[in-house]
């Protein structure tokens, strides 16, 4: 079921470009998303039982592809990547029903549809890749077709933006590669189930350290991390709505994944030497983030910096090396997937209704002229800013937690003191979403409303049946994981325990 779960929309970037007509090219992406995501839910039934191993891959397929250099074409799912594939399925799927009906400009559905298909592709062929170096293959695989939605499909500074993307991309790259290289050249090695198995043993401590932190600084570029982060709100600001969703659900996970997949397990002395620096640096994304949240006056970048944000607390959660730091991590990782997604194509959608996402000319009182569409904005915000009972709250709440109790020999003062930092910054995220549900979403009907009765815009219809079709399932899945968190940590709580065994929790 991965060969045809990789298969599927690879096939159809092939054939989308053949497709005559934007409204066959829309529905045949619909089509082929839909066929994957079903390919997706039924890897669920191999999920479960006693873990065998540090990696427990099920329904794995291991192949040779370059025999000279011990490549396998070796692919599986556990707990810990199968919510990541899922969550990519449905991101995929949500985003094509959203094109029938806003199609951005300049059009070319056949090609938007290529486009979408080869970056999910990518995706999952990353998140199921147990070969270092297929895992680099599909980790790159990504970049080509980002960086065509956001050059062709973006705003007015999409290209720029673009190459701004991937540029940075590039240098995180390269910084993977050299790791990849330095554990082959170590271990012989690039099967991630041995690797992870043999817990760092034949591998030097200093090549450890060395490798662990070229993996560090080229999966932080992709989360991104602080201070590697400034790609994003620019790219965020410009893509269109399909970019930003994806970009933000899934992309930014690649990089935190890459984490706990590849460079934690099989360099774990690394991982320990590092940690404290990586904690440093997770906090102060929070703070900052947050920070260049409570200035922004453009929605989109907004929820771009706070990305920056969650992803601090993701980082925090894998730095304490930890199990239960770890499945918080996973657990955020998820939340925000789901929030974020459904705070962009909100957002897409005010933006398509008023040509733009300025704060101070969109106004306040938009519930009032839009309810649905506002009382979308208002779940996602809340949500977002951690309210209990909805998603975002379990994840950061637990790494807030773990904290508390890092993995023997890291400095618990020192975690300690950033658990303070980061619950400032948490303090702060309630500040900023409150400050946008105040400029935009409640208070008196202003400024965009006046747009509307003289001309500038025309009169804005809510929410429509397609929209909501692609936007209530985020809504309900963060009220489901809200509720009922072990729908996530059900999959990853024994597969994390193996994995972090090594570090004796």
């Amino acid at each position: 079921m991965i060969v045809v779960l990789l298969a599927l929309p690879f096939a159809g970037a092939m054939l989308a470009p053949l497709v005559r007509g934007d409204r066959a090219a829309r529905w045949f992406g619909v089509a082929v998303t839909a066929m994957t995501f079903a390919v997706s839910l039924t890897l669920l039934s191999g999920i479960g039982g006693p873990v065998r191993g540090t990696v427990d891959a099920r329904h794995a397929i291991d192949v040779p592809w370059i025999p000279a250099l011990g490549v396998r074409f070796h692919v599986g799912v556990d707990g810990v990547s199968l919510p990541l594939v899922l969550l990519t399925t449905l991101l995929c799927l949500l985003s094509a029903i959203y094109t029938l009906t806003a199609l951005p400009a300049p059009g070319k559905a056949p090609l938007l549809t290529c486009v979408v298909l080869a970056t999910e592709v990518g995706m999952l062929g990353t998140f199921v890749a147990l070969d270092l170096v297929l895992f680099f293959v599909f980790f790159e695989v990504v970049l080509l077709p980002m960086y065509v939605l956001i050059a062709v499909w973006g705003g007015p500074g999409g290209r720029a933006a673009a190459l701004k993307f991937v540029l940075y991309t590039l240098l995180g790259s390269v910084l993977v590669l050299v790791g990849i290289g330095t554990v082959y050249a170590a271990t012989g090695s690039v099967d991630v189930v041995a690797l992870s198995g043999r817990g760092g043993a034949g591998i030097a401590h200093g090549t450890q350290v060395a490798a662990f932190l070229a993996l560090f600084a080229g999966f932080a570029v992709k989360a991104p991390l602080y201070p590697l982060h400034t790609w994003l709100p620019d790219a965020h600001t410009e893509a269109p709505t399909v970019g930003s969703v994806l970009l933000a659900g899934v992309l930014l996970k690649m990089g935190t994944y890459g984490l706990v997949r590849v460079a934690v397990p099989i360099l774990p002395d690394g991982a320990r030497a590092i940690a404290p620096a990586m904690a440093v640096l997770a906090v102060a994304g929070i703070v900052v983030g947050s920070l260049n949240c409570l200035v922004q006056r453009d929605v989109k970048r907004l929820i771009a910096y706070s990305s920056v944000g969650h992803m601090g607390f993701v980082l925090l959660g894998i730095a304490t090396l930890t199990p239960t730091g770890i499945n918080a991590a996973l657990l955020a990782n998820i939340a925000h997937g789901i929030i974020t997604g459904l705070l962009f194509f909100a957002v897409g959608a005010v933006k398509d209704r008023y040509h733009t996402a300025d704060l101070p000319t969109l106004g306040s009182g938009l519930m009032a002229r839009l309810p649905v569409l506002g009382g979308l904005l208002l779940v996602g915000s809340v949500a977002s800013l951690g309210l209990p009972g909805l998603a975002g709250f379990w994840g950061e709440a637990f790494v807030l937690l773990s904290a508390f109790q890092p993995a023997s020999g890291l400095p618990g003062s020192l975690f300690t003191a950033l658990l303070v930092v980061a619950g400032v910054g948490a303090a702060l995220t309630a500040a900023y979403f409150l400050r946008l549900l105040r400029m935009l979403v409640t208070g008196p009907d202003v400024s965009a409303a006046a747009a509307e009765t003289s001309g500038g815009v025309g009169v804005v219809a809510d929410a429509n049946r397609v929209e909501l079709l692609a936007w209530l399932p985020l809504v309900l899945l963060a009220v489901a994981i809200g509720l009922y968190p072990k729908l996530v940590l059900g999959l990853t709580e024994a597969p994390v325990r193996a994995l972090m065994g090594v570090f004796g929790s």
